[in-house]
């Protein structure tokens, strides 16, 4: 039987809605009080943006529109509700890019994914993350305090202190990079050490089957989260390993790359979120990432809505013949004609030349008209394939790079 972390994770959709109906407002006016907003929220309404519906209204804020804020007010750019002195930690990411951090209850909200691994009174965790400037390690320590477990703050590195380390004061959990506990492990064996580790929490790299399937064999049961710097927990997996489950205290939505538009249920796209976080309003904030929303709720009985995971990135910039061709720019494609459902460019190669295929979804419409609008928006000529919709892959890229350079 789940033993769920609280109340918030089988809530009915009517119930989880009237609270977003409260909480999204009040966060909206939280973030127009903010300088580092500027004039991009002025004129909503912030008791208009009661959904997750309603935030399609709103203007995406991207990871370069923090490092301009932070340029202009350093180091969180004016879009923190408390000073630089009223936090407990200031961190940096490359960039750089300065987040802030609070020591309160699961300030990053990482608890709730350590609980779903099965981690809480009476596990050592060792972690994993580092904890030199950038985040990561109190963010899982701080979700290891959240559910009463201990912690080994091990960070990176001397892996032959670490393997006897945790035999020596018998670790039970681990955090940190999907491979780097195998890199314990296989130290441990070579030095004879026996250790208890049965769980483990990861995050910040790519979890393959083939990996979690040898830590299932030597006894061990590893989940995944996706977390950011800037937002802390985003999802995570359970028990039942089903896609991830978003975070109570953040919503998700799905976008075509490059714009603000929800795609369709089911369609991959850019994932962008906005946080509950009093502290740190972050209204709409691109990451960059792909995923797709599943459909239904998770078999372990979290009703929250589920995402498919990590999916790629949705920055597919491509310098095509010496331009640069962004995902927006194929976004101003589609809208210029109500004819077009979708569009891909495929960059390619042609002896030592450049190409450029351009392929167009559409009900309808003018291939010379289409091939008129690529030249005024993307500022380069291609070939145009005009196709039904439904026949372009539904892997979220709009850029596709099919050039090799060996």
């Amino acid at each position: 039987m789940t033993r769920f972390f609280d109340d918030l994770e089988t809530r009915s959709d009517d119930q989880r809605a009237a609270a977003l109906a409260e909480a999204l407002p009040r966060q909206i006016a939280r973030a127009q009080a903010l300088a580092g907003y500027g004039d991009s929220l002025a004129g909503f309404d912030a008791d208009q943006i009661a959904s997750v519906a309603d935030l399609a209204r709103l203007p995406v804020l991207r990871k370069s529109d923090l490092g301009k804020a932070q340029a202009n007010a350093s180091p969180f750019g004016g879009l923190t509700t408390r000073p630089a002195s009223g936090f407990a930690h200031i961190f940096q990411s490359p960039g750089p890019i300065y987040e802030p951090g609070g020591t309160e209850h699961d300030w990053w909200r990482m608890g709730r994914f350590l609980h779903a691994c099965g981690i809480g009174l009476g596990d050592i965790v060792q972690n994993c993350f580092g904890y030199h400037l950038t985040p990561a390690g109190m963010i899982f320590e701080s979700g290891a305090r959240a559910v009463g477990a201990a912690v080994l703050p091990a960070g990176t590195g001397q892996t032959e202190l670490q393997a006897r380390a945790a035999a020596d004061v018998g670790v039970t959990a681990y955090a940190g990079t999907p491979d780097y506990l195998k890199v314990i492990l296989d130290k441990a064996d070579a030095m004879g050490l026996s250790l208890g580790i049965t769980k483990a929490a990861v995050g910040g790299g790519a979890l393959f089957p083939s990996l979690r399937q040898e830590y299932k064999d030597r006894g061990i049961d590893c989940l995944q989260c996706y977390a950011t710097a800037d937002l802390g927990n985003i999802a995570y997996e359970s028990a039942a390993m089903e896609g991830m489950i978003v975070d109570e205290h953040v919503i998700v939505e799905i976008v075509t790359p490059g714009t603000g538009d929800p795609v369709a249920p089911g369609q991959v796209g850019e994932v962008v979120v906005t946080t509950l976080n009093p502290d740190y309003p972050l209204i709409r904030f691109a990451t960059g990432d792909l995923s797709a929303i599943l459909p239904g709720i998770s078999p372990c009985g979290r009703t929250n809505t589920r995402i498919k995971g990590w999916m790629g990135r949705a920055d597919q910039t491509t310098k095509i013949k010496g331009m640069f061709v962004r995902p927006e720019q194929v976004a101003s494609l589609v809208a210029k004609h109500p004819e077009i459902v979708k569009a891909r460019v495929i960059a390619g190669r042609d002896g030592e030349m450049d190409t450029m295929t351009v392929q167009i979804e559409a009900n309808g419409g003018s291939i010379d008209a289409f091939g008129k609008s690529v030249v005024e928006v993307l500022k380069l000529k291609g070939k145009i394939e005009v196709l039904t919709p439904g026949s372009l892959p539904n892997d979220g890229k709009v850029i596709e790079d099919q050039r090799t350079y060996d």
